[in-house]
């Protein structure tokens, strides 16, 4: 049998003059895509002044990679270009595809501001809001309050509800979650005039099962309640599917998704009921 390849390490320097957070996020997302490569990251946040690059230079040349950046100042970049040049050394600026295409299509020129995505605007606060929301409406709390909700999470027990309704405060969405016990009544409200997009979550009962044994026994506690026997748990899952279609709440499976992937899942969800009710409104 042939031996897998060994992985291949090497060297990647983000360099950033804000907080490196967006920078980041784009690497992992195109470094997931190359099972072998094994990073060595070196993240430079806050690069603001020549000096600052010269420093950087100086570590980079030492340690030879791949230099990604997110740097609006020309000044800055032309320092970090002319070095990466002299030793070449491979290095992409992420955004520039990005802030080219939105230039040619509104008419017009970057305002060239660094670290703008973080400023405390608008966007900034509906977010701290919606997180606010979010804590509050945890685990069914304040289920009177459910009007201001943007989306509403129903869900069998360990679907992880409460991650995934942060999650999606962090998008700006005010996110309630309520969770669904056999032969419990859930709150009237969610019955309604509501302006939320409510969601069910369930899993495959062998891996809620699972999950749940882990969780009772990190805890101490004997596994062999109805929590976790299996035929239980899987009417547990169909009544909480069965309630869904009654209401006509869309269903996700999170057995095999991550809570990036299931909120993003929601997230397609609520554009869709968003584009619906808007093209309602033109007719």
């Amino acid at each position: 049998m042939e031996k897998p390849p060994a992985p291949q390490r090497f060297h990647l320097h983000l360099v950033s003059d804000s907080t490196g957070e967006t920078l980041e996020a784009m690497a992992k997302a195109a470094l997931v895509q190359f099972e072998e490569a094994r990073a060595e990251k070196h993240i430079w946040p806050m690069v603001r002044t020549a000096r600052q690059m010269e420093r950087i230079m100086e570590f980079i040349e030492d340690r030879p990679g791949l230099v990604m950046y997110t740097l609006v100042n020309e000044d800055i970049r032309r320092e970090l270009t002319r070095h990466c040049s002299a030793l070449n050394i491979q290095h992409v600026s992420v955004l520039d595809p990005v802030i080219s295409a939105l230039g040619q299509f509104l008419g017009a020129q970057s305002r060239g501001l660094p670290g703008r995505q973080h400023e405390m605007d608008r966007d900034y606060f509906d977010r701290i809001d919606a997180l606010h929301y979010t804590m509050a409406h945890d685990d069914g709390q304040m289920a009177h309050d459910l009007l201001s909700a943007d989306i509403i999470l129903v869900g069998v027990s360990r679907t992880s509800k409460t991650p995934t309704s942060i999650y999606l405060a962090n998008k700006g969405f005010k996110t309630a979650n309520i969770p669904f016990v056999p032969n419990a009544v859930l709150p009237p409200e969610l019955y309604g005039p509501l302006n939320a997009l409510v969601v069910g979550l369930t899993a495959s009962p062998d891996r809620l099962v699972q999950v749940r044994t882990n969780r009772l026994r990190s805890m101490r506690e004997a596994p062999s309640t109805a929590y976790v026997d299996m035929e239980a748990v899987k009417l547990e899952v169909l009544a909480c599917r069965r309630l869904c279609s009654d209401n006509h709440w869309p269903v996700i499976d999170v057995t095999r998704r991550s809570i990036e992937e299931t909120a993003a899942a929601i997230l397609r969800l609520h554009s869709a009921r968003e584009a619906s009710s808007h093209q309602k409104e033109k007719e």
